[in-house]
């Protein structure tokens, strides 16, 4: 069981070639569409910090205004009282402590003053703090509140932010204080605020920064989204498309190959009809001349089976050069370059045109994929000379090179059309032969045609060559003298 789940796995993670292509073109779309988000989220989150920053500070300014502007209308209220008394007038310092006590503003804001001993004089919404020493009392935080409230108030004034409980709801948070000293009285007088209402409008700000950045993130979702759909749909058009027309090149070349074939059987039939039937029926003619002479005891019997016996090995020639033609046994025995030579002799013997060959020694040998491909394709230019170009002189060389093998074969003949037309017989169909051959092997068919000849060369590619042996030399299958060869 675990098995056949793990081979279905491979197999639904196997990807085929139209699957290949959609992440190649979906992959970078997605990673394109991540960068630009993430490079966005960064950007936006440290505008929005800076704003924010600014935001923040702004409103702690405003608010430390505002600090300063209560503690100057308390001074106002009390200058003319503390202004005129002695550091010891406890009835002034009273009077001064019930004005202070009476000022309070907002929910929370109110007026505190610690001597510089550290203990509370007026607290009025924290009463229980009144006539109690705090020195040396800290924040949850272990920032010192009162030492350091006094010692900003003996240097003359300044600000000072911890945490302290809220009068309204005994929680703490967080409060900056303004504080003045008093000194002929020794009291650090001051007031604060608390910053809830700084912290909520940052608050705010942040968040909708947050949610501009999520809007941001789905936008880019959706449009990256709609993108990998408009690829998929493409890549799905253009794969019905080209799918439809594989189908349609593939019946095509099913029946150019079925034509191809009942070609070569037509062929093959005629050459058979024409030769070797003909040449049989003679030799039947001859082996019965030859038994009546005997019957009778003419002289002449042994000169009649002699007659059939010759017709009979040219009847055995003929065989064997239609085998020839149809797989030849030079070529696996002896290689390319023999096997093309006997091709280019037998032709010139039988058309009467000259020919010319040329070949070098392949110091790597062909593949026998190769090796066919670059035969066939000779026999296939050589029969199209033969019955289309009229040429009366023709040339073929073969030899290996850095970049794999080459076959060139000229004529002077009246040259063709090339590209073939749609539907063009003969020598079209052999010329689409010889590019299927090429494109199988992944090689390259040059045609250059004019009125003065044709030039046919293809080249097939280093990784259809083997390796040497182990002296360095092609072996005998695939060696070819350096020379040129005329007929």
């Amino acid at each position: 069981m675990g098995t056949a789940l793990a081979a279905r796995l491979r197999r639904l993670m196997r990807l085929d070639y139209g699957r290949k292509i959609f992440l190649l073109a979906t992959l970078p779309l997605i990673a394109t569409a991540a960068a630009i988000a993430i490079l966005l989220n960064i950007q936006s989150r440290q505008f929005a910090e800076r704003e924010i920053a600014v935001l923040e500070a702004q409103l702690i300014a405003t608010k430390k205004e505002e600090l300063r502007n209560y503690l100057s209308l308390a001074r106002t209220a009390i200058g003319f009282i503390y202004g005129n008394a002695l550091p010891d007038d406890e009835r002034a310092k009273t009077e001064v402590a019930q004005i202070l006590a009476a000022m309070l503003y907002g929910q929370d804001g109110y007026v505190f003053v610690y001597d510089y001993d550290g203990t509370n004089i007026v607290a009025p919404r924290q009463t229980w703090l009144i006539t109690r020493n705090w020195a040396g009392l800290g924040d949850a935080e272990g920032t010192p509140v009162v030492d350091r409230l006094i010692a900003i108030a003996r240097q003359g004034g300044g600000y000072h932010s911890y945490l302290w409980p809220k009068p309204s709801t005994g929680a703490e948070a967080r409060m900056i204080s303004y504080v003045v000293g008093l000194q002929d009285w020794r009291w650090a007088v001051g007031t604060g605020v608390f910053l809830d209402d700084v912290l909520g409008p940052v608050a705010a700000a942040r968040a909708a920064t947050e949610a501009r950045v999520a809007r941001t993130f789905r936008w880019i979702a959706a449009i990256a989204l709609g993108a990998v759909l408009f690829v998929f749909a493409t890549g799905m058009s253009i794969t019905i498309r080209e799918r439809r027309l594989a189908d349609a090149k593939l019946k095509a070349l099913t029946q150019r190959i079925f034509d191809t074939q009942e070609e070569e059987r037509g062929r093959v039939a005629r050459e058979l009809h024409d030769s070797i039937s003909q040449i049989l029926v003679a030799v039947r003619y001859a082996l019965e001349l030859a038994r009546r002479r005997f019957a009778t005891g003419d002289a002449r019997a042994p000169e009649s089976l002699s007659a059939g016996i010759g017709q009979l090995n040219g009847a055995i020639q003929e065989v064997r050069r239609i085998s020839r033609d149809l797989r030849p046994g030079v070529l696996d025995d002896l290689g390319l370059g023999p096997a093309l030579r006997v091709l280019v002799e037998e032709f010139g013997r039988r058309t009467g045109i000259e020919t010319e060959f040329e070949t070098v020694v392949f110091r790597n040998r062909l593949g026998p994929e190769a090796k066919i491909a670059l035969y066939r394709i000779a026999q296939e230019a050589l029969t199209n000379i033969e019955k289309h170009s009229g040429a009366s002189r023709v040339s073929l060389m073969v030899r290996g090179h850095r970049a794999g093998a080459i076959l060139r074969i000229r004529d002077n003949g009246r040259g063709m059309a090339w590209p073939p037309a749609d539907g063009q017989g003969g020598a079209g169909l052999g010329l689409r032969n010889m590019q299927e051959r090429m494109d199988q092997l992944d090689g390259t068919l040059r045609i250059l045609s004019t009125g003065s000849g044709t030039l046919i060369e293809v080249q097939v590619p280093l990784r259809h060559m083997l390796a040497p042996d182990r002296q360095g030399e092609a072996p005998a299958a695939d060696r070819a003298p350096a020379r040129k060869d005329s007929a």
